[in-house]
């Protein structure tokens, strides 16, 4: 098509008026597109400042997962085995493993050396665990750690 055909049909007022009604429809969608636009991130930024203000009055949470210390597991494994705690005779030599679901300990008693476990940061036992396989993880971590299985 020749560009002098293309601007003889432009010239046909039924076209230009066609032509002036796509654009300003055209136009139009886009402006409406751009104000929906504004609007929603405004209304969206106004909604995450007040869920951020509500968070702050909240009251601060140390940690989602206790952490487990020396002192701490000491004090669970004296309490479980009523112990004094000034002076306690079973002595929590290391924290092999810290999960906040279930922690391994090494303790040491009259110099024998044991695998124990803190379960939920309260429960303590001393014996044998098995996972899902069968496996059995005490005596796994003994190994590990070059102990002799003794029994206390």
């Amino acid at each position: 098509m020749k560009l002098s055909v293309f601007i003889k049909k432009l010239s046909n007022p039924r076209v230009r008026w066609r032509l002036k009604v796509a654009l300003s429809v055209y136009g139009v969608a886009i402006i409406l597109g751009l104000l929906g636009k504004v609007i929603y991130d405004v209304g969206y930024f106004n909604a995450q400042a007040l869920e951020n203000e509500k968070k702050a009055k909240l009251p601060v949470v140390k940690s989602e997962h206790p952490v487990l210390t020396m002192e701490s597991a000491q004090r669970i494994v004296t309490g479980a085995l009523r112990e004094d705690p000034a002076n306690p005779i079973t002595i929590v030599s290391q924290i092999v493993d810290h999960n906040y679901k279930i922690s391994t300990l090494i303790i040491e008693k009259d110099k024998v050396r044991k695998i124990a476990w803190i379960v939920d940061m309260r429960l303590f036992f001393i014996g044998n665990l098995y996972n899902e396989e069968g496996y059995n993880l005490t005596e796994g971590m003994e190994r590990q750690h070059n102990i002799n299985h003794a029994d206390y």
